[in-house]
């Protein structure tokens, strides 16, 4: 893909990141032309679309709107996006949703170095990661509240994201270059690993080489690695979520 040396990160432009919009925030104009991108820092679902615009070079525009998820403004429901959840695309006089759809649709409407390849065994190999993301993301979330070592179904989905790795030679990616399967897995690999080394001692690149090279090559793309959020803050909203208390300080 030509496109890789912006792909890479060449001419990034780290943006200073907005507030998020809670219950006592007004809300943007709505519908005046702007292309807005409604996401929430923390959720994994929305990061998809963050990183997509990133690479894409869409910071001018496509205008981030960051929700807060636990004090929600009325208005994003009631005139935004109905299903009340992140991401959410402002465009055209429309808004669209689902993240899987979104990262297609910003790849095809709007400039930018195209994120997925034109070889039709990729794009099929693709659509097969795609359908893969949803199952893969349940396996590892089953297994964290549970008190027993990793699982024979958390292990078989890694060794799965390394097989798929190996599929091709002509890069250290899912379809060999940086491509928008990429970006549908980052968000998730990235929470997964913290989360298994801290609270079940797992190392999810242990005998995993291309996908420990994979994180390596992910984590020098600025357009990602903007997105990323304070590991310690994943891992505290997590242990909230599981109902793990915080040690006390002696």
């Amino acid at each position: 893909m030509a496109a890789q040396a912006a792909v890479a990160g060449a001419g990034f432009v780290k943006e200073v990141l907005p507030p998020s919009l809670d219950s006592s925030s007004e809300p943007p104009a709505l519908f005046d032309g702007t292309s807005r991108l409604y996401i929430a820092y923390i959720c994994p679902f929305a990061q998809r679309t963050w990183i997509t615009r990133n690479v894409k070079g869409l910071q001018e525009k496509i205008k981030l709107v960051p929700i807060d998820l636990q004090n929600r403004p009325a208005w994003y429901k009631e005139k935004v996006y109905s299903a009340n959840k992140v991401p959410s695309l402002e465009y055209n006089n429309e808004v669209k949703g689902e993240s899987l759809d979104l990262i297609k649709y910003i790849d095809e409407a709007f400039e930018g170095p195209a994120l997925l390849p034109d070889d039709p065994a990729k794009r099929q190999f693709a659509e097969e990661l795609f359908s893969y993301t949803d199952d893969f993301s349940l396996a590892n979330y089953k297994s964290l509240p549970s008190p027993a070592d990793i699982g024979d179904e958390v292990v078989a989905a890694y060794d799965k994201i390394e097989d798929a790795l190996s599929k091709f030679d002509d890069g250290p990616f899912f379809l060999g270059q940086f491509s928008l399967v990429d970006i549908a897995y980052a968000p998730f690999i990235e929470r997964f690993q913290i989360f298994f080394a801290e609270l079940k001692n797992y190392d999810i690149t242990s005998g995993r080489p291309k996908l420990a090279l994979w994180i390596e090559e992910l984590n020098k793309i600025d357009a990602y690695k903007h997105t990323r959020q304070d590991p310690q803050e994943l891992l505290a909203s997590m242990k909230k979520r599981l109902g793990i208390l915080p040690a006390a300080r002696l």
